[in-house]
């Protein structure tokens, strides 16, 4: 039978200016999608929010290649104002997929903050069999054996996104039936052979209803000899959109204020499933929803006790580790959606070793 250890935290509930990231990114991600390599650099601003209660300076931003050129706000940000990041990238030279980062130092503290960049660098005027098409189905070559089509919002209109695909086939193909469900719709306008076109998808995350990481899989049905039935996967991270705030509307705003970003739940023993506590609590003038909490892992189960505050009301997130058939640094996060429209989406990093019983 499985042992359960109750770790309390009795330490108070740190204030606004002791967030673990004084600096708030709108975004920490950003993908280019198809990037022409012959078409000139690409750029890219990152947004924040000095959430602190001083002014910080950024000190550097160091690029992780120098393909990536950095830019960023020099003079210092007062609080509650916002500052930007720039990225420049350089796709010459540098066919396929990237993924660069750009690592801030600030005169706030020494944690360093992370952004990254990624797309895919094409070349638009090849028309023979792409170098960045290369996972067959068929005679369809896409880049990928599943869809990502990244962040999208429940409270807006269903977002299109295209896929690159190329027929490698001698037959025009087409397509003639689609099995999914009804938040996804997938269309693709008949391919010559040897030519390139899109897969469109359609997602809608009003119907699906759902925050955070989803998964979904559809099936098409096309009228290629090599291989007519071609099933997908499909991936998308749901979040709320809230728009530009005028500096009014942000004083009245909900606030989350989350105890700690990082959670050591230490050394822990096989069977031996460890639980902890983190206080959460709405520093704001309004009343503060928390729309949905999610584990990246199946191994740590979270409990929410109340899902709505009122301004300084708090609640208790209570997360349990399991390290059953597990071994070695585990290093895991849970991601917390909210009404709090600076940072509607934040993220609580846990980790722990556990020990081989062997």
């Amino acid at each position: 039978m499985k042992r359960l250890v109750w770790i309390f935290w009795m330490t108070p509930l740190l204030c606004a200016a002791q967030l673990a990231e004084p600096i708030q990114f709108q975004d920490k991600t950003y993908d280019f999608g198809d990037v022409p390599e012959m078409e000139g650099p690409v750029k890219y601003e990152f947004t924040f929010t000095n959430r602190a209660d001083r002014p910080i300076k950024i000190l550097t931003v160091q690029p992780s290649c120098g393909c990536t050129t950095p830019g960023w706000t020099k003079e210092p940000v007062e609080p509650g104002k916002t500052g930007v990041i720039k990225a420049s990238f350089d796709p010459k030279g540098r066919p396929g997929y990237f993924n660069k980062s750009l690592t801030i130092a600030t005169d706030f503290d020494a944690n360093p903050i992370v952004l990254q960049i990624k797309g895919n660098v094409v070349d638009r005027k090849s028309d023979k069999g792409p170098y960045d098409l290369v996972v067959e189905n068929g005679n369809l070559r896409f880049r990928n054996s599943s869809f990502n089509v990244g962040k999208v919002f429940i409270n807006k209109p269903a977002s299109v996104t295209e896929f690159p695909v190329y027929n490698a086939g001698n037959d025009t193909i087409k397509l003639l039936k689609v099995q999914a469900p009804n938040h996804l719709k997938v269309t693709m306008a008949p391919l010559p052979p040897h030519s390139r076109g899109e897969l469109k998808v359609s997602f809608d995350a009003r119907l699906k209803n759902q925050f955070g990481f989803v998964t979904d899989g559809f099936v098409v049905t096309t009228n290629d000899r090599k291989k007519a039935e071609k099933p997908f996967s499909f991936y998308a991270t749901v979040e709320e959109s809230f728009g530009a705030l005028t500096p009014e509307e942000q004083a009245k705003a909900p606030l989350l204020a989350v105890e700690t970003y990082q959670v050591d739940m230490g050394r822990l023993r096989d069977a031996i499933a460890v639980q902890r506590k983190v206080k959460l609590r709405n520093r704001g003038k309004k009343e503060l929803q928390l729309r949905f909490v999610q584990s990246n892992c199946s191994c740590l189960t979270v409990k929410l006790g109340k899902k709505s505050l009122k301004p300084n009301e708090e609640t208790e997130l209570e997360m349990t580790l399991d390290p059953t058939g597990r071994e070695g640094l585990q290093n895991k996060a849970i991601t917390i959606y909210s009404t709090d429209p600076m940072n509607p989406v934040q993220r609580i990093l846990v980790k722990g070793y556990i020990n081989s019983t062997d």
